[in-house]
C-alpha cells in the first residue's frame, strides 16, 4: 500500500489565499462546501480542511502529519510541533498580520498599564494573558470573544447613557446614536475596555472607531509537522517538497518574467545598467550578430516604469509574463 501524507489546510479567512497558493505550487485542491475532505490531484496527499485555530492541536496529536496554520494559534495552543517553514502570506496580502491592543477612539486609556483591573475581549486568550503578565499589568480580566472582536468595546458607555436617561432605547439602536457617530453594530456590542484583535490592514479597526495602543504579537502562516511524522524519511521528503513549492509560489506572486531583444550597442551601454535582476539576466545570441535576446525576472511593481525606459533605450519585442514559482 502506498504511503499518504495527511495535510491540514485552513478553513475560513485563509482558505481562499491558501487554495490559490496550493494551485500556484502545483497542487489542485477541489473543495466541497459540504465536506471537510477535499480532493487533490496528488494521490499521496490526503487533505483535511480545519479551522486554523485548532490545526496545531491535530498536528501535535498525530491526527495530521502536517498543516498550514498561523504562528499566533501555535502560540495560543502551546503546541509541541516542528515548524518546517515560515510562509508569509495572509488573507489579502503577502504580509504578516498583527494582533493589536485597541481601545475606542474616545477612551482615556493610552497605554497597556492603564488597563490594570479592566476587561479585555479576544480570541487569543492565552497569548493575551501572557502579554499582560510579561508587562507587569495586574488584574486584567481577559475574556474569550467569538470573532468580530473589533465591534465590542463600548456597550458599557451606552448602558450608562441609557440608565442615566441621556439617550433613549431608540437612539441606542439607531444608526447614529449621537454626534460621535457610533453605528448600530458598534453600539450593540461595546462591553469591554479594550480588545486584542488581528489586523492585516487596520481598516476594520478604523471603521469601528478603535485606536491601537500596542502590538501584542506579529504572526504569519507556518507549515508545521508532527514530530513523529518529521522523523519518517518519506513523509519528511514530501513535506519538504511541499514547503519548497509553496515558498516558490509566494516568491513568484510579486514577480514577473520579461523577455526582449536588444541591439548589442545599447545593451552594453544603457539597457544592462537600468535592468534589475534577481542574479543576472540570461543573454543569448540571435541570428543577427548585432542583436541579443535577454530574459530576466523582476519585481512586478517596477514593470510600468521599466518598460518605457527599455523601449526608449532601443529594446524591442518586449514580452512580460506571470510566474507561478520562483525557487531561490
Amino acid at each position: 500500500m502506498s504511503q499518504v501524507l495527511k495535510l491540514g489546510l485552513p478553513k475560513g479567512s485563509l482558505e481562499k489565499a491558501t487554495l490559490d497558493l496550493m494551485a500556484r505550487a502545483g497542487y489542485e485542491v477541489q473543495v466541497s462546501e459540504r465536506s471537510y475532505l477535499p480532493r487533490t490531484d496528488d494521490p499521496e496527499i490526503e487533505v483535511v480542511m480545519l479551522r486554523a485555530q485548532e490545526m496545531s492541536r491535530y498536528v501535535e496529536l498525530g491526527a495530521l502529519d502536517a498543516g498550514l496554520t498561523g504562528q499566533d494559534w501555535i502560540a495560543e495552543n502551546a503546541s509541541k510541533i516542528h515548524v518546517v517553514a515560515d510562509l508569509v502570506y495572509a488573507k489579502s496580502s503577502l504580509a504578516r498580520v498583527c494582533w493589536v491592543l485597541a481601545v475606542p477612539e474616545d477612551s482615556r486609556l493610552r497605554k497597556p498599564k492603564d488597563l490594570a483591573g479592566g476587561r479585555v475581549a479576544t480570541e487569543l486568550v492565552g497569548v493575551t494573558k501572557r502579554y499582560f503578565r510579561d508587562h507587569g499589568v495586574k488584574g486584567v480580566h481577559v475574556e474569550f470573544s467569538w470573532g468580530a472582536t473589533e465591534i465590542k468595546p463600548a456597550l458599557g458607555r451606552v448602558v450608562d447613557q441609557l440608565l442615566s436617561g441621556a439617550i433613549s432605547v431608540e437612539q441606542a439602536v439607531s444608526e447614529q446614536v449621537d454626534e460621535d457617530g457610533l453605528d448600530a453594530e458598534a453600539v450593540k456590542a461595546r462591553g469591554v475596555d479594550a480588545i486584542v484583535d488581528v489586523t492585516e490592514t487596520g481598516s476594520s479597526l478604523r471603521a469601528n472607531r478603535l485606536r491601537v495602543i500596542d502590538t501584542v504579537m506579529q504572526s504569519n502562516t507556518q507549515l508545521v509537522a508532527n514530530r513523529r511524522a518529521w522523523q519518517d524519511p518519506w513523509k519528511r521528503a514530501k513535506i519538504e517538497n511541499l514547503a519548497m513549492l509553496l515558498q516558490g509560489a509566494i516568491n513568484a506572486k510579486e514577480m514577473v518574467g520579461l523577455k526582449m531583444n536588444a541591439p548589442k550597442g545599447p545593451w552594453e551601454k544603457t539597457i544592462r545598467k537600468i535592468l534589475p535582476a534577481e542574479q543576472s539576466p540570461t543573454v543569448s545570441g540571435l541570428a543577427d550578430p548585432n542583436w541579443v535576446a535577454v530574459e530576466v525576472i523582476l519585481p512586478a511593481a517596477t514593470e510600468r516604469e521599466l518598460i518605457p525606459k527599455l523601449k526608449r533605450a532601443g529594446a524591442s519585442g518586449i514580452i512580460v509574463y506571470p510566474l507561478n514559482k520562483v525557487i531561490h
